[in-house]
C-alpha cells in the first residue's frame, strides 16, 4: 500500500480515468446520476412557506413530472440527466406501481425522514464501465400503511420501524432484483437485470425496464427546454427496438434481447408529463402522462397508453411466473447511433460484461494490494460502489426557482422572503457526490469534503473537481462563504474544505504527482472564504468563534443556529477550533507553494506567515482570554461558554465540544522554515518579539534539526484531555469515539436560566429531541468523520511527543503511545462492519437476516453514525460517503499510517 496510484496505474479501469480526465474520451457521461428521491426536496417545492413535505409528497411523484430532476430504482442517466434508465415492479398485490423508493417524510417518521426499502449498492468503479447493485421486492404486498402508522405511534424514545421490521422477508418471500450496468464503451451501455424468487412457491412478478426523457420542455426556454421536445419511438425495421431523438444529447438506440424472452411482452408508451386532472381537477390538453403505466397496470385502463407507439417515457413490460428459485435474466443495450459495437445483435454481451466484470475486480484487488481477507474485500467493494452510486445530477438555479416559470402559476409572494433568499446567485447544474441519494438527495458541503478522501485513492480527478466546484463563482456567495445544504445554504459548516483538498494533493503527490495548479486554484479561493469566517463569526474580534451549529445539530443544550433563548452570546469551544484548524491547513498549504523546486515564492510565504501568526493568536485566545479561555482548570476540558454582560457561565457538557480542539495541531519542520527565508525572517521576530505568543509554541531538538509544535492543548491538557478520551466510561467506546460522554448517562448536563432548566443526556442511539427535525443525534452515538480527525491528530501528536505521552486502554498489558491509540480507535471503528467471534456484524443490529442467511449475509450497510454501546447502524442508512471512510482507515491500519 506503499503507492496506491501506481498500483493501479496497469489496470484497463485506470486508463479510463485517465482518457477521461484528459477529455480523450468521455466514459463518465453515463452513470448511476439519477436521484433516488426528487419528491419532496426544497428544489421542487413552490409552496409558500416552505413546506416541501406536503407541497410535493410521494402519493405525487408517479403522477407529476419534475422541474429539476428525475428519480428512479437502481438507475442510471446521462451526466446532465436528459435520457434516463429505470425498472418498474409490480408484485400483482401492491396499490402501487413500484417506480421508486418509498419512505417516510419527516414528519411522518418518529425519528425524521427515512427510507423504507432494502437495497444495496454492491459494485462500482469510478467510470461506471461496470456497476452492480441489489434492490429486494417482497412478494406479499408492499406494507405501506403499516409503515406509517407503527411509526406514527412511535415515540421518540422507541427505535425507527423499518420495512424489514414488518416481516415481509420471512421465508425468503421476496424477490432479488440485480441491475447490472457494463459499457462497450462511453456512449454503449450494456444492462442485465436479473430477477430471482427467493421464495418457496410460485410467484408472479410484471417487470418494465423504463426509458423516459426528463421534462425539459414544460416551463421555459432560459437554459434549458428551448429545442425541440425529444421523441422516442419503436423502430420500424426492429420491433425489439426504439429509436431515441434528443436536439443536444443526440441518437440513441434502446434495444431489448428478444432471444431472452419466455413470454410475451408489450412496449407501453407515455409522456413524462403532470396529470394535472388527477392531482389538482384540472383539464389539460394530452392524454397520456407520467402515471400511464401505473394506471395501465394496476388499474387496466387500457387508454392510458398510446397505441401510436410514441412518447417521452417507454416501457417493455413482461408478466412472469417464477418457480422457487428460478430467476430469469433480460438484457439491453442503450448506444449511440455511430457508437455501437459491430456484435451482430447480443452476441458478445456477455463476454463483454465479463471482461467489465473482471477489471472491476482486477481494480479492487490491487486497491487492496493483494489482500484477499474476505470482509476486508467486501467492506472496499461495497464502501466504493456507495460512493459512486450515489453520484447524482443535482439542478437548482435559485434565482429561477425564486421568480418561477413563465408556463406556470407564479410562486407566492411570500416564498421570495424565505428559504436561501440570499444565494440567488447560485447555479448548480452539475455531477454531485451526495450524503445519501434518498434521505439527503442534495449536497452538503462539509459532507462531500470527507467523500473525497476515500474517492481520492482512486479517482483523483473526479475528487479534485468536486473540490473545486463548490469554490466556483456560481455556488460560493459573493462574501465568501460555501453553500452548507439545500435545506439552508445560511447554515454555518465546519470549514473542512481546505483540509479535504490538501489531503487530495498529498495522496497524489505521494503517488509522484504533484497537481500544484489544484492547490493554488483551491488556495486562492480559500482566502476568500476564510475572511467570510473571520469577518462573520469573530464578532467581538478577539479571536473566539460563533459560527452556529457547526454540522454538529442538537450535540448542544441549544440550538446553536438560533439566538440563545438565555440571552447573551455563545462562544463556541468547537468553532473556536474549527478556525485553529482551518489556519493550520491553510499555513501548511502555503508553505507547500512557498517553495517549489528551489524557487521560492513570496506571496505564499507572506500567506504563512499570516495563518501562522493567525493561528497562534488563536491558541493564545481559546487558552487565555479572561484567564483561561474555554478551558475549564477544574475539570481539564474545554467548554462552551455563554457570554453575559458582566460574566461568563461555562455549558459543562462534555461532548465533541471539548475534543474538536485537538485538531488543531501542525509542526513546523525547521528545514521547511529555513527553505523560505521571507517567513524564516518573519517566524524569528515573532519567537523574539512576541513573547506572550510564541509560548505556545512547543520547541524541539532532533537528530535531524529543530521543529515546533503548534497546537490548541498545551501538553498538560492534552494529557488531561486524554484522560477522558481514553475512559470507556467517557468517549471511548467499543466502537469508536462517543460524541457525548457516557459520563452524562448518570450525570445529565443541566442549565438553568430565567426560570427554565436545559438539559442534555447521553443518548447513544437515535435521538430523543426534535432539534434538526429528530433525525439526527450528536448526544452519544459514533460518527466516523470526527472519529477519522482526531486519529489524524493523534498521529501528528505521536510523531512529536513519541514515548513521552502514553495511554492505557482497558485490556491491553502494556501503555500505548498516541499513533497506536489511533490504531485502536481504527480498529474498534471497522468492528462495526467485521463479523465477531459471534458471526455478527455490529451494524445490523438486531436483524440477524443480516447476519444469517445467505443472500443477506455479506451485505452491508453505510450508516449515518452508529450505537455507541452496539454498534448498531443508525440514520440515513446509505450515507456511504463519509462512513466510506471506514476504506481509508483499513489502510491506514494495514500499513501503520494514514493514506496521505
Amino acid at each position: 500500500m506503499l503507492n496506491i496510484h501506481r498500483s493501479l496505474e496497469a489496470t484497463a479501469e485506470w486508463i479510463r480515468l485517465t482518457d477521461e480526465s484528459k477529455r480523450y474520451a468521455n466514459w463518465k457521461r453515463w452513470g448511476p446520476y439519477l436521484s433516488e428521491r426528487q419528491w419532496g426536496t426544497v428544489r421542487e417545492d413552490y409552496s409558500e412557506f416552505g413546506e416541501c413535505w406536503d407541497y410535493f409528497p410521494h402519493d405525487h411523484a408517479r403522477s407529476r413530472a419534475y422541474r429539476w430532476g428525475e428519480d428512479g430504482l437502481l438507475g442510471i442517466t446521462d451526466r446532465q440527466c436528459r435520457l434516463c434508465f429505470s425498472m418498474a415492479l409490480w408484485n400483482g398485490k401492491d396499490d402501487i406501481l413500484k417506480e421508486r423508493l418509498f419512505g417516510l417524510t419527516g414528519p411522518q417518521g418518529n425519528h425524521g425522514e427515512d427510507v423504507k426499502e432494502e437495497y444495496f449498492y454492491l459494485e462500482s468503479t469510478p467510470t461506471h464501465s461496470w456497476m452492480k447493485a441489489l434492490y429486494k421486492y417482497p412478494i406479499s404486498k408492499f406494507p405501506y400503511d403499516l409503515l406509517l402508522k407503527e411509526n406514527a405511534n412511535r415515540g421518540r424514545e422507541k427505535s425507527e420501524f423499518e420495512l424489514i421490521d414488518t416481516g415481509v422477508f420471512k421465508q425468503d418471500n421476496y424477490f432479488d432484483v440485480f441491475a447490472s450496468y457494463g459499457k462497450a464503451s462511453p456512449n454503449h451501455l450494456l444492462i442485465e437485470v436479473e430477477v430471482v424468487n427467493r421464495s418457496s412457491e410460485v410467484a408472479p412478478i410484471t417487470f418494465i425496464p423504463t426509458l423516459w426523457y426528463r421534462n425539459t420542455w414544460s416551463w421555459t426556454c432560459r437554459h434549458e427546454g428551448c429545442t425541440l421536445p425529444p421523441r422516442i419511438t419503436l423502430s420500424k425495421e426492429n420491433p425489439g427496438r426504439l429509436d431515441c431523438n434528443h436536439e443536444t444529447l443526440g441518437n440513441y438506440f434502446f434495444e431489448a434481447d428478444l432471444d431472452s424472452e419466455t413470454d410475451s411482452a408489450k412496449w407501453l408508451f407515455t409522456e413524462n408529463t403532470t396529470n394535472y386532472q388527477k392531482l389538482f381537477g384540472v383539464n389539460d390538453k394530452g392524454k397520456y402522462h407520467k402515471d400511464g403505466f401505473h394506471d395501465y397496470v394496476i388499474d387496466g385502463n387500457e387508454d392510458a397508453v398510446n397505441p401510436r407507439n410514441i412518447g417521452t417515457k417507454v416501457g417493455r413490460m413482461y408478466q412472469l411466473k417464477l418457480n422457487p428459485n428460478e430467476s430469469k435474466k433480460f438484457r439491453f443495450r442503450l448506444y449511440q447511433h455511430d457508437e455501437q459495437f459491430n456484435c451482430g445483435g447480443f452476441r458478445e454481451f456477455d463476454p463483454v460484461m465479463m471482461d467489465r466484470k473482471t477489471e472491476h475486480d482486477d481494480f479492487y484487488s490491487r486497491l487492496q494490494d493483494g489482500d484477499d481477507e474476505e470482509q476486508s474485500r467486501l467492506l472496499t467493494h461495497q464502501a466504493h460502489a456507495g460512493l459512486f452510486w450515489t453520484k447524482q445530477f443535482y439542478h437548482y438555479v435559485v434565482d429561477e426557482w425564486f421568480e418561477g416559470d413563465p408556463g406556470m402559476p407564479e410562486p407566492p409572494e411570500g416564498r421570495k422572503k424565505g428559504r436561501n433568499k440570499n444565494w440567488r446567485t447560485l447555479f448548480a447544474r452539475d455531477i454531485i457526490s451526495m450524503p445519501d441519494k434518498w434521505e439527503y438527495p442534495w449536497f452538503a458541503a462539509w459532507d462531500l469534503a470527507f467523500h473525497m478522501i476515500p474517492v481520492a485513492k482512486v479517482d483523483p480527478f473526479f475528487a479534485k473537481r468536486q473540490i473545486i466546484l463548490f469554490l466556483k463563482e456560481w455556488y460560493m456567495h459573493p462574501n465568501g462563504q460555501i453553500p452548507a445544504y439545500e435545506f439552508a445554504f445560511d447554515d454555518v459548516n465546519p470549514p473542512v474544505h481546505a483540509w479535504a483538498a490538501l489531503r487530495i494533493y498529498q495522496i497524489e503527490k505521494r503517488a509522484g504527482r504533484r497537481d500544484r495548479a489544484f492547490l493554488e486554484r483551491v488556495f486562492q479561493k480559500l482566502l476568500l472564504n476564510f475572511t467570510w469566517w473571520v469577518n462573520r463569526k469573530d464578532e467581538g474580534g478577539n479571536n473566539l468563534f460563533s459560527g452556529g451549529f457547526l454540522g454538529l445539530d442538537n450535540i448542544g443544550v441549544f440550538d446553536r443556529s438560533h439566538p440563545l433563548p438565555t440571552g447573551g452570546k455563545l462562544t463556541q469551544a468547537d468553532g473556536t477550533a474549527w478556525m485553529g484548524f482551518y489556519c493550520s491547513v491553510m499555513l501548511e498549504m502555503a508553505l507547500e507553494l512557498a517553495w517549489n523546486e528551489g524557487e521560492v515564492r513570496r506571496a505564499y510565504s507572506d500567506m504563512a506567515t499570516k495563518f501562522f501568526e493567525h493561528f497562534v493568536q488563536i491558541i493564545d485566545a481559546i487558552n487565555n482570554i479572561g484567564g483561561n479561555g474555554l478551558w475549564d482548570p477544574q475539570d481539564g476540558f474545554y467548554y462552551d461558554q455563554i457570554q453575559f454582560e458582566h460574566h461568563s457561565q461555562p455549558l459543562k457538557s462534555r461532548s465533541l465540544v471539548g475534543l474538536i480542539p485537538l485538531i488543531a495541531v501542525a509542526i513546523l519542520d525547521g528545514e521547511k522554515v529555513d527553505r523560505v527565508p521571507g517567513f524564516k525572517k518573519r517566524f524569528e521576530w515573532f519567537l523574539n518579539n512576541k513573547k506572550n505568543l510564541s509560548r505556545h509554541l512547543t520547541k524541539q531538538e532532533t537528530k535531524s534539526g529543530v521543529r515546533w509544535l503548534l497546537s490548541i492543548p498545551s501538553k498538560q491538557r492534552l494529557e488531561s484531555i486524554l484522560g477522558y478520551l481514553t475512559d470507556e466510561n467517557e468517549f471511548l467506546s467499543p466502537y469508536g469515539i462517543r460524541s457525548l460522554s457516557k459520563y452524562h448517562e448518570e450525570s445529565p448536563f443541566e442549565f438553568e436560566q430565567a426560570g427554565y432548566t436545559h438539559s442534555v443526556d447521553y443518548t447513544p442511539g437515535e435521538s430523543t429531541t426534535w432539534m434538526f427535525g429528530g433525525n439526527s443525534n450528536w448526544r452519544g452515538p459514533i460518527w466516523f468523520p470526527v472519529n477519522y480527525l482526531i486519529m489524524e491528530s493523534l498521529v501528528t501528536y505521536s510523531n512529536f511527543y513519541g514515548d513521552q505521552i502514553q495511554v492505557n486502554i482497558k485490556g491491553h498489558d502494556k501503555p500505548m503511545q498516541l499513533n497506536e491509540l489511533s490504531i485502536e480507535i481504527g480498529k474498534r471503528l471497522l468492528s462495526i462492519f467485521y463479523k465477531n467471534a459471534d458471526g455478527v456484524r455490529p451494524f445490523a443490529g438486531e436483524h440477524p437476516s443480516l447476519n444469517e442467511e445467505k443472500s443477506w449475509q455479506n451485505l452491508i450497510y453505510f450508516h449515518e453514525y452508529f450505537h455507541a454501546e452496539s454498534g448498531k447502524g443508525l440514520g440515513a442508512s446509505h450515507q456511504t460517503g463519509w462512513t466510506a471512510l471506514a476504506t481509508s482507515i483499513q489502510d491506514w491500519i494495514k500499513q501503520g499510517k494514514p493514506i496521505h
